[in-house]
């Protein structure tokens, strides 16, 4: 029996999540308004919320799972991607309680994270998993990637956003419509009231598997640049429509790139990660391709499409259950991982 805490504090939500052999005991989370007044996520502020909001956010997890400090194997904390004095956080904390406990440590990719919350067990739901091999579609505000997944710790990026996330292009879309931050979220219930068909943006022209958003940002500026032009009040009358148009070209963008490397591998398992999964009309529209093409989809719980402790304990279980820990001399890495 392997017991498991795990810590995430990558960007602007505080969280501490308790598992035992892969069964979810407690997730506990800790937002942070104070960002929604400056239009996106400001990193001093972060950090500053993190140290307030993470001894009260573990004890919590601890609590509600109902295990004792001395119970945990091991601990397991986002080492990166992310913000990197919000990574600092998390990083240090785990390590003290680590020192103070005498448990190891166990260093966790964010990004493998969000593609390992599939497997996690949760008692009072029974949902099903992927077999290896599958293709993730990550989508989230600071990446985009289809990665080939063999193993809980094999993972391969087969394809990626060359510029920007398409997260950024749906937080573009909201701030020049005046929606406000996190954006996301606001235009998918927008859209859903729009004609995705009223207006046409474009879509670039990138080989291979990769992405591209920074075109299609740039045609929705200069498209509600000229109308607004002709209309002041362009936007106000049309404000559904506009959402629904643009969230259908950049979720045509996405399933076009994901049907073509299910062709190129033969891999018809597919598992959805990242922030953007939760927007109702990628998941829906994953669900409808798969059906037409024969697929096996796996949509991530709502609770775990946000950056949460839960997907990096279960990372953690799998690590430290092949024997890998992590030294103290481990330090939070802002972008790039060397394991994933």
């Amino acid at each position: 029996m392997i017991t498991i805490l795990g810590i995430e504090s990558s960007c602007d939500d505080t969280s501490a999540a308790v598992i035992r052999d892969e069964i979810l005991l407690s997730n506990i989370m800790a937002g942070q308004e104070v960002h929604s007044r400056y239009g996106g996520v400001i990193p001093e502020l972060a950090s500053r919320a993190h140290q307030q909001n993470i001894v009260p956010v573990v004890h919590s997890a601890l609590q509600s799972a109902g295990v004792r400090p001395g119970e945990i194997d091991a601990i397991a904390f986002t080492r990166g991607p992310g913000l990197l004095g919000s990574l600092l956080v998390g990083v240090s904390f785990a390590k003290g309680l680590a020192i103070s406990l005498g448990k190891p440590l166990v260093d966790v990719n964010h990004l493998q994270g969000h593609l390992l919350s599939h497997f996690i067990k949760d008692p009072l739901k029974k949902s099903g998993h992927p077999s290896f091999p599958f293709l993730a579609l990550l989508v989230s505000g600071g990446h985009t990637q289809i990665v080939r997944v063999d193993d809980y710790l094999n993972f391969s990026i087969i394809g990626q956003t060359i510029d920007d996330a398409v997260g950024e292009a749906f937080d573009k879309c909201a701030k020049l419509l005046g929606l406000g931050y996190p954006g996301g979220p606001v235009v998918d219930r927008l859209a859903k009231s729009g004609n995705k068909k009223a207006f046409r943006f474009s879509k670039p022209v990138v080989k291979g598997l990769d992405y591209s958003f920074s075109g299609v940002k740039t045609s929705l500026l200069y498209f509600l640049r000229d109308r607004i032009k002709e209309d002041p009040a362009f936007i106000e009358k049309n404000i559904n429509d506009i959402c629904a148009s643009f969230q259908q070209t950049l979720i045509d963008i996405l399933m076009a790139k994901l049907i073509l490397a299910v062709k190129e591998t033969g891999i018809n398992e597919i598992g959805l990660g990242g922030g953007v999964s939760a927007n109702s009309a990628l998941r829906e529209r994953v669900v409808s391709e798969s059906l037409a093409r024969g697929w096996k989809y796996y949509l991530p719980e709502f609770k775990f499409t946000t950056d949460n402790a839960a997907m990096i304990a279960i990372t953690g279980y799998y690590k430290f259950k092949k024997g890998y820990t992590a030294s103290l001399d481990s330090v939070p890495l802002s972008r790039v991982l060397d394991n994933f």
